[in-house]
């Protein structure tokens, strides 16, 4: 093996193979659902870290009884506006000796660069799904939720709901009638899950398979489909929270006009080393995301019950 510095990791029988297989044991990466739960209307413009999106809300406008011979009372209707700040970004950067480039039988840096955007995507998806919920209307959470209602149990800090089998789609019908009362479109609602929760769905008593818009119950075909009105997604990256002897997660609902997302990958490039003899490859991504409709989204603190 060539000589290297203490500390520089050996690629000798790894990368530098003579008859070992030029195919690399297959990397499985968490599922990414951010593309399936928010919009991006506004990312065009951004090019920069730092960068900001002004977005322009409507108005509402006040409606009066009319009376023949009254004065009519003019409104200068002024919509309001939400700053979606580009502010937060990642970056990757690897090298490669010009030497272990030469010996390889496979193209590693192509192979970082494609782990390097999964990874991107996974981190992401941490982040934004970790940061929903605190955003959402009042009315939609809690243990008094209902714009209506107003009695309808969500779980709070200290009482999660304790999902089963057996409640389970109670459960997202209840949030489902959050969003009702809210005037919310049913067209593309989603509901997001972690798996666990999405296990005991499928272990649910739906033989109903209206409630699917499926042609079949799920219970005979294995997938879950369409839940209500949801589409069901999981994740892994939905964020754990402990609650004093629980273990706690949020499942998050609504439309993608609640959550707004902008990202974009303004830099990458290869360049050479400066202090050894290698390529540098390199990328920046710079992203901003807000939840601009927080009426669109509700969600569910619960925990995995018995």
């Amino acid at each position: 093996m060539y000589p290297r510095q203490p500390g520089q990791p050996g690629y000798s029988g790894v990368f530098i193979p003579e008859i070992w297989s030029t195919k690399m044991i297959e990397k499985y990466y968490d599922g990414t659902v951010l593309s399936e739960i928010s919009n991006t209307d506004y990312e065009g413009e951004i090019s920069n870290q730092g960068d900001k999106v002004i977005i322009r809300t409507h108005p509402t406008l006040e409606i009066h009884d009319y009376e023949i011979g009254q004065n009519l009372i003019n409104q200068r209707p002024i919509g309001g506006k939400i700053e979606l700040l580009i502010d937060k970004g990642f970056y990757w950067s690897t090298i490669i000796d010009d030497i272990v480039a030469k010996q390889q039988d496979i193209d590693q840096m192509n192979d970082w660069a494609t782990d390097a955007s999964e990874q991107m995507k996974i981190k992401l998806d941490t982040r934004v799904l970790g940061s929903i919920v605190p955003d959402i209307d009042s009315l939609n959470v809690g243990g008094t939720a209902g714009r209506i209602s107003g009695n309808i149990n969500l779980g709070t800090t200290g009482s999660p709901i304790a999902i089963t089998k057996s409640n389970i789609l109670d459960q997202i019908l209840y949030m489902g009638q959050v969003l009702d009362e809210q005037n919310v479109p049913e067209t593309g609602r989603f509901i997001l899950l972690p798996y666990w929760a999405t296990t005991l769905l499928k272990l649910s008593d739906l033989k109903d398979a209206s409630l699917t818009g499926d042609g079949q119950s799920p219970l005979r075909n294995g997938r879950v489909g369409m839940i209500d009105r949801f589409t069901v997604y999981n994740s892994n990256l939905l964020p754990n929270y402990v609650d004093g002897s629980d273990s706690t997660f949020h499942m998050i609902a609504g439309t993608k006009a609640g959550l707004t997302f902008a990202t974009q990958l303004t830099k990458t490039e290869s360049l050479r080393a400066e202090s050894t003899f290698g390529d540098i490859m390199r990328g920046l991504m710079v992203y901003g995301h807000k939840v601009v409709k927080p009426e669109a989204l509700t969600a569910s603190y619960v925990k995995k019950g018995s």
